[in-house]
């Protein structure tokens, strides 16, 4: 299975993550994004793997061979959703323009004070999704890996250590249980579907034109629970602008053990195929920087 992600080297020291993140707050969003770019460019001189990888991914996305300024673009987006994270994490959201559609698919998926799971991705922003339970005063706990970051997460938890409360790991011995006491809550579970985690099971997919693997562990766990399934897409738009669009994936039937397979498998068949039609819309939002379709996928 593709797990080629884990193996990516953390860039950055901590002091300079910390530095950058005193400065931004110290002094704001606009005169810290200058930053940007620099940090682009520094990426693509001493990062080959992620910068083929953007390639790789832009050529297929595109239906075209990418340039320089492609790629740069790509890089771009990434570091402004994590500049923006600095911000969102500290509450404060005012100084973003956040569309959302299909906010009343999670209202009903959430009546009659039921929980939901909702599967999203690493095309666009996460963060966005626990903004806007924020504002909506709906608990959102977050299923994460994050031991190939975790100087960066180091450096958000100290900003919002309520929300780090919230954070669930993923692939421990009592994930599920946490997940499934957030559930019986009434709360969201926000989880990421694109990258496989171990030893947990895979299926192969077609996704832009090539099989790669896709984690089943959600799915199964929907399924065993019975409980219903959003997709939401947190895109980033350029500027300050962000929208997310939330989906019904699965109403929340419980599905019997020996016809649990063949559900989930459906299941993912459609996250892979809204996932490709939004990483076509906005192909510049996909954040995995290794080689997703790499040969074990396949």
């Amino acid at each position: 299975m593709s797990t080629a992600w884990r193996s990516e080297p953390e860039r950055g020291s901590a002091a300079a993550i910390r530095l950058i993140s005193w400065l931004a707050l110290a002094i704001g969003r606009a005169p810290t994004r200058w930053l940007l770019p620099w940090i682009c460019l520094y990426y693509y001189a001493f990062a080959p793997r992620s910068r083929r990888a953007s390639r790789a991914f832009l050529a297929r996305a595109l239906d075209r061979q990418p340039g320089m300024k492609d790629v740069l673009r790509h890089h771009h987006a990434f570091a402004s959703t994590v500049h923006d994270r600095l911000f969102l994490l500290s509450g404060r959201d005012g100084q973003f323009d956040i569309a959302v559609h299909g906010a009343a698919e999670i209202d009903r998926l959430l009546s009659p004070g039921r929980g939901c799971m909702m599967v999203g991705s690493h095309l666009g922003s996460f963060e966005v999704l626990r903004t806007l339970g924020r504002l909506r005063d709906q608990q959102v706990n977050i299923v994460m890996h994050e031991a190939n970051a975790e100087k960066v997460r180091q450096a958000f938890a100290r900003l919002a250590p309520d929300l780090q409360k919230r954070v669930i790991a993923s692939g421990q011995r009592d994930t599920m249980l946490q997940v499934k006491e957030c559930l019986e809550r009434g709360e969201i579970v926000g989880l990421l579907g694109d990258r496989p985690l171990g030893r947990e099971r895979t299926i192969n997919c077609r996704f832009l034109g090539k099989p790669a693997r896709f984690p089943l562990g959600p799915w199964l766990t929907a399924g065993a629970l019975g409980v219903p399934v959003g997709l939401f897409f947190g895109l980033y738009l350029g500027g300050a602008r962000y929208e997310i669009r939330f989906e019904t994936c699965t109403e929340g039937e419980r599905i019997p053990r020996d016809r649990r397979d063949a559900a989930v498998a459906r299941w993912v068949e459609h996250y892979v195929a809204r996932l490709e039609h939004h990483a076509r819309l906005a192909p510049y939002n996909w954040f995995n920087f290794y080689d997703f379709w790499d040969a074990s996928s396949s």
